[in-house]
């Protein structure tokens, strides 16, 4: 219909030209040409936005296999807040990520956000831009939902949010790439079917701890402050890759450290704890089993005890004298016998 209007000379609203209003000074007397001189015409710019939806960002979230709950939280909120955003069912461990492409383009979208889950503790994250690139990929760590926050704040379902980002963003040209991607996947377009002509939250990125800490604020209207909403998690990014889900590597983050990694130094600080309370049980034993003074005696005593005078080492140098044994003269058994029976006669 729009391709006919043209064909006969007719004209799109956003071809529309400035427009001319004329005011009256004097409505109540006759139309004269003392009155039509005295006429002030005033010209109109036109409107700055003609309220279409010329943005046509689509933002496809979904995950793989193996996710916990508090992801599917994560995930629903995520939907909630941003209302260009579409979903699709779970893809399976097996596939590879370059499939996602496929599917951002069956669903008509242009940008990406893919949970990935690993042993069922680990969760990574992937935003690219569909199909030509750049992606990222974040590791996502200290998750809490809306159910779980309960905090006082609450926005407008489906409203357009403000993006703050961190003056470190401008510094370092990996950030401000991160930052284009930020901007094109979670900003709402403008004139969205879906969204509502209100701005009442704002989106915060902040970089701290070579990480992104991602919060969500309201904004009172009374005072102008904020008060959080949630969700909130924190981006540790691992790759930027040129291609969407693969590709040349621009930036590897070089203080990243991978969660298996980090449970193992866990585990070696443990045992080595352990070693180290045996080590002191052991020097406990030994300190035991050896022999303990004796603390009963004085150690003051032998403070006015003079030592004995060193006497002259004698070597002697000639043998000593044979000893002479005395042996006692016994008597012999016959004698004895005579001495016992003479006594006897004597005594009678």
């Amino acid at each position: 219909m729009s391709a006919f209007k043209r064909k006969r000379g007719g004209q799109r609203p956003a071809d529309k030209k400035a427009k001319k209003a004329k005011f009256v000074a004097n409505a109540d007397d006759a139309p004269n040409e003392a009155v039509e001189e005295n006429r002030n015409e005033v010209t109109i710019p036109p409107p700055v936005s003609k309220g279409k939806w010329t943005n046509k960002e689509r933002v496809l979230i979904f995950s793989s296999r193996g996710i916990n709950f508090r992801t599917r939280h994560l995930m629903k909120d995520l939907k909630t807040m941003m209302p260009h955003s579409k979903e699709d069912t779970k893809m399976d461990r097996k596939d590879k990520l370059f499939v996602v492409n496929e599917v951002c383009e069956i669903k008509n979208c242009n940008k990406c956000l893919f949970f990935e889950a690993k042993k069922k503790q680990d969760l990574y994250m992937w935003i690219s831009n569909s199909p030509h690139g750049p992606s990222a990929k974040f590791l996502v760590q200290n998750i809490h939902t809306l159910a779980e926050l309960k905090m006082t704040g609450n926005c407008l379902k489906g409203s357009r949010p403000l993006l703050s980002f961190d003056p470190k963003f401008d510094k370092e040209p990996h950030y401000a790439l991160l930052k284009e991607l930020f901007i094109q996947t979670f900003s709402t377009p403008r004139y969205h079917p879906k969204s509502q002509p209100f701005v009442d939250h704002v989106f915060t990125f902040s970089i701290a701890d070579n990480r992104i800490w991602f919060r969500n604020y309201q904004i009172i209207e009374e005072d102008a402050s904020i008060v959080e909403i949630g969700p909130r998690f924190v981006l540790n990014l691992i790759k930027i890759f040129q291609g969407s889900f693969g590709g040349p590597t621009l930036y590897e983050n070089p203080d990243f450290q991978s969660p298996n990694m980090h449970r193992r130094q866990i585990r070696l600080a443990a045992a080595a704890k352990v070693r180290e309370k045996q080590m002191v049980k052991e020097m406990h034993k030994l300190k035991k089993a050896e022999v303990k003074e004796d603390l009963v005696k004085d150690v003051t005593a032998d403070v006015f005890l003079t030592p004995a005078e060193e006497k002259p080492v004698h070597i002697q140098t000639e043998a000593p004298e044979p000893k002479v044994v005395k042996k006692k003269q016994k008597a012999f058994k016959r004698q004895r016998m005579q001495m016992t029976d003479s006594g006897l006669t004597t005594h009678k």
